[in-house]
């Protein structure tokens, strides 16, 4: 391309060539500044005539501070331009981490309810739909651009305390758990590195242990055996025999169930490692009946893919049933199963934990309180028992230790 004519101004060092303006195709004055630095020539534009506002006046000024270096020359701020978004490229803020880790993660479907208010109805929370709305209702706006390294507690209370405004303590603790998800996910991989402070989740009371009376219990096995709706019937029979979860009742296949040796196979337990569980004699004759589709699932949904969603059947067994006000259908059968065995004195802790495929034992010492009532009522019996030897007159007083002859 041949080069432009040069033309001089009243200014050392600044000159403009002509041009044309881009959106009226005028002609429009191209400014240009001369000067040396660090003994190197250096030719620039200092800019236009109407889309700068720029004058000779304006580009000798310009000339001036470059020359002393109190601004930089076009060369260098490109380059420090280049470097920022080279910089900006390699932070990984909480905003890359969400994209690579959600890219990562198994997208599980949840129910609208779910991911309209950014929890999910089953204990196995981490869906993918139900963290997504969690961060971009919670999370996006405020955290997105930052490093997780240059979070400080203030941020994180920040948070709390306005999501504790118009949020149950369970829900603001779904998010902050994703948030810490997120940033330990950023320092797992070596991205990143995380805060100086542990995040605190907010104290939340779910030692809620729902149960039923024998004679709710009764009537409820009544209303499923007779439901219209038997895949229903048969979903709250199972989650009352077995005490397995809704997500994991989901999941059910009829290959997860051994009827020879008596035992269902667990699909992604809460706790993440693959589980099983007794087939009990309820539970196994409720499966034999139960009728099965051409699906591998054991309560399919439409198209014989994984059901997601069985609310208003269940609302309709509930009713029906008359189970008490706020008894959460599922949530409260799998109470009520862990309660029973709880409070029958025969089986442990530690084989309730199994049972539930509880990850920690603390999960299950919700229900020690019901055990402890157990034992309290056998040791008033062996009370009653002693205090009536005592009271018997005569020769028939027997001696606690001591041998009789």
């Amino acid at each position: 391309m041949p080069a432009q004519k040069r033309f001089k101004t009243d200014y050392p060092g600044v000159f403009y060539i002509e041009g044309q303006r881009a959106d009226t195709g005028k002609p429009e004055l191209i400014y240009y500044i001369s000067y040396r630095k660090d003994g190197r020539k250096i030719e620039e534009k200092a800019g236009k005539q109407f889309q700068n506002k720029m004058t000779p006046a304006k580009a000798a000024n310009l000339r001036a501070l470059r020359i002393t270096g109190n601004e930089p020359t076009n060369k260098e701020r490109r380059k420090a331009a280049a470097e920022v978004k080279e910089a900006k490229a390699n932070t990984w803020t909480i905003a890359r981490l969400w994209d690579e880790y959600k890219a990562l993660k198994p997208q599980k479907k949840a129910s609208a309810k779910a991911l309209k208010k950014g929890i999910s109805e089953e204990p196995d929370y981490g869906t993918y739909a139900a963290d997504k709305s969690r961060y971009e209702n919670f999370l996006k706006e405020t955290f997105s651009s930052k490093e997780p390294k240059a979070l400080v507690p203030l941020d994180i209370d920040r948070l709390r305390v306005k999501l504790l405004k118009t949020m149950k303590p369970q829900t603001v603790k779904h998010v902050l758990a994703l948030l810490r998800r997120i940033i330990q996910f950023g320092v797992n991989k070596g991205l990143c590195f995380g805060p100086k402070f542990k995040i605190e989740m907010p104290k939340v009371d779910n030692v809620k242990t729902e149960t039923l009376t024998p004679e709710q219990i009764k009537k409820l096995i009544e209303v499923c055996k007779q439901a219209d709706h038997k895949e229903a019937g048969g979903f709250v029979l199972l989650a009352l025999y077995t005490g397995m979860r809704r997500g994991e009742l989901f999941r059910l296949q009829w290959p997860d169930i051994d009827f020879d040796n008596g035992f269902i196979t667990i699909r992604e337990p809460k706790g993440g490692k693959t589980e099983k569980i007794p087939l009990n004699d309820l539970a196994r004759e409720l499966l034999k009946k139960h009728p099965r589709t051409d699906s591998l699932f054991v309560f399919p949904g439409k198209g014989g893919e994984q059901r997601t969603d069985i609310k208003k059947a269940l609302e309709t067994i509930r009713t029906d049933a008359e189970l008490p006000p706020g008894f959460r259908p599922l949530h409260g059968l799998r109470h009520t199963f862990a309660s029973m065995l709880a409070s029958s004195g025969k089986v442990d802790l530690y084989t309730l934990q199994k049972l539930l495929t509880h990850k920690s034992p603390a999960m299950t010492q919700r229900y020690a309180h019901l055990r402890d009532e157990t034992l309290k009522q056998a040791a008033n019996v062996a009370g009653a028992m002693i205090d009536s030897a005592i009271n018997k007159k005569g020769d028939n007083v027997v001696e606690i230790g001591k041998p009789t002859a």
